[in-house]
């Protein structure tokens, strides 16, 4: 699971705008260190019955640990978080808690529980996914059905999402996490939101600003010309560059090897033209990255809508 590093892009490493430090309000309480949770193998956890074995990732804020349970040898993620944040990476973690309390779904990653220690270092016990992020996927050659496999999968995640009113906001290779039963799955709620009215508004600048849709880069924009209850379209945007990163090897929205900074990236999502796939891809595959890219979030395809696309049905 891919570290929240507040104020720094994860991949491009570009400084972003400080995050509103508003306080975000937690609906669960946060466990004591000694609570035991129930386990996929259905036996008692605790955090002083796992053994340590190697970092997964790390950042300013803390520590993802692989570690496993003394008795089972059941694996999981571990993720640490320090007790002496500021306000506004506080109001961050009991964001990513209070979704991680809501979501229950195969295409999301499984926080088993949470543990607080007097000092408030927090503990997040969550699902192992022993390959990795679709970053290690940057560079292979990936056939067309296996880019369909990834993204039926992320797109159920994101459509069940979205259907409990929660935006990631974060979407991108190093926040999709994958296994070798061949599941793939959705991590790092850092950066999301949880839309209390349908009217809300979602243009913010949290998340990685590489993969940000047109109109959370110019907001003033999109609120001239666009439904500000199109909020979900921002996650989706975000999923077609990942999926054409997968694809291609390389960020698309910038050539190949170009070092990017933010009045690039701003010309190119607000300016420029959206990338297409390949010549040599397949037309359904074609159209399929066209309506996830489509600059006016309005004409944008939707998560569940995307799931009935021919090129992810002629897989089934």
């Amino acid at each position: 699971m891919a570290l929240v590093r507040n104020n720094q892009f994860l991949n491009l490493k570009l400084s972003l705008p400080k995050v509103s430090t508003t306080s975000v309000p937690c609906c669960f309480p946060i466990a004591a260190a000694s609570t035991t949770v129930t386990s996929c193998t259905s036996n008692t956890v605790s955090v002083s019955e796992l053994e340590r074995i190697n970092v997964l990732g790390s950042g300013n804020g803390g520590a993802v640990y692989k570690v496993s349970h003394k008795t089972t040898s059941e694996m999981y993620a571990l993720k640490k978080v320090k007790g002496d944040m500021d306000s506004a990476s506080r109001n961050q973690l009991l964001r990513e808690i209070q979704i991680l309390r809501l979501v229950d779904s195969p295409y999301v990653v499984k926080c088993h529980d949470i543990f607080e220690k007097p000092s408030g270092e927090v503990s997040i016990l969550m699902e192992y996914m022993d390959l990795g992020t679709l970053e290690s996927l940057r560079g292979n050659a990936v056939t067309e059905d296996q880019l369909a496999s990834i993204a039926r999968q992320v797109l159920k995640g994101l459509s069940y999402l979205h259907g409990l009113k929660i935006v990631h906001r974060d979407i991108k290779p190093a926040n999709l996490l994958r296994n070798s039963k061949g599941e793939v799955k959705i991590a790092d709620f850092g950066v999301s939101k949880i839309m209390v009215k349908s009217l809300d508004k979602c243009n913010s600048f949290t998340g990685t600003c590489a993969y940000m849709s047109p109109e959370r880069f110019d907001s003033e924009a999109a609120d001239a010309e666009e439904d500000k209850s199109n909020v979900y379209a921002g996650d989706v945007w975000s999923f077609g560059l990942t999926m054409l990163e997968i694809l291609v090897g390389y960020f698309p929205l910038l050539p190949q090897g170009h070092k990017p900074d933010w009045g690039t990236l701003m010309c190119a999502v607000c300016n420029g033209e959206p990338p297409k796939a390949p010549h040599g891809c397949s037309g359904e595959l074609k159209s399929f990255i066209d309506c996830c890219l489509r600059k006016k979030p309005s004409e944008r395809w939707t998560a569940s809508r995307l799931l009935a696309h021919p090129f992810l049905l002629r897989q089934d």
